[in-house]
């Protein structure tokens, strides 16, 4: 039967996951020393500062115009804070090769190193 298009949801999934998937991903140890737990498509993460860090990949994203998620905890921490997420605005925290953030307590905007975090990055 040559000639039919398959036109079923899971044929239209198949091409939007082909078009738009997870160009990199890692879940790393914020904390002390920073260590990267697992990834896919990163090369490294540099810890700039308390609570500042910079994800680079492996391979660059086609531009600058991703999207980025970005999850963070304190395993260790009893009273259950959660973060605030910060990416700046400037030119060098978001590339093509690299995204650069920043993680405190929405409270008070300080920047506090997580023992958990999470990045993926959507293109």
């Amino acid at each position: 039967m040559s000639g039919l298009v398959e036109s079923s949801a899971d044929a239209r999934s198949k091409t939007i996951g082909e078009n738009f998937r997870v160009r990199a991903w890692v879940n790393f140890n914020g904390d002390g020393t920073v260590a990267i737990r697992s990834s896919g498509n990163v090369s490294s993460i540099t810890d700039n500062a308390s609570g500042d860090y910079t994800v680079n990949f492996t391979t660059s994203i086609p531009d600058a115009n991703y999207a980025v998620s970005i999850s963070a905890c304190d395993t260790d921490n009893s009273a259950g804070y959660g973060y605030g997420v910060w990416v700046s605005s400037s030119n060098t925290a978001v590339s093509a090769g690299s995204i650069r953030f920043g993680l405190g307590y929405p409270d008070n905007a300080t920047f506090y190193d997580a023992d958990l975090i999470n990045v993926a990055i959507f293109r």
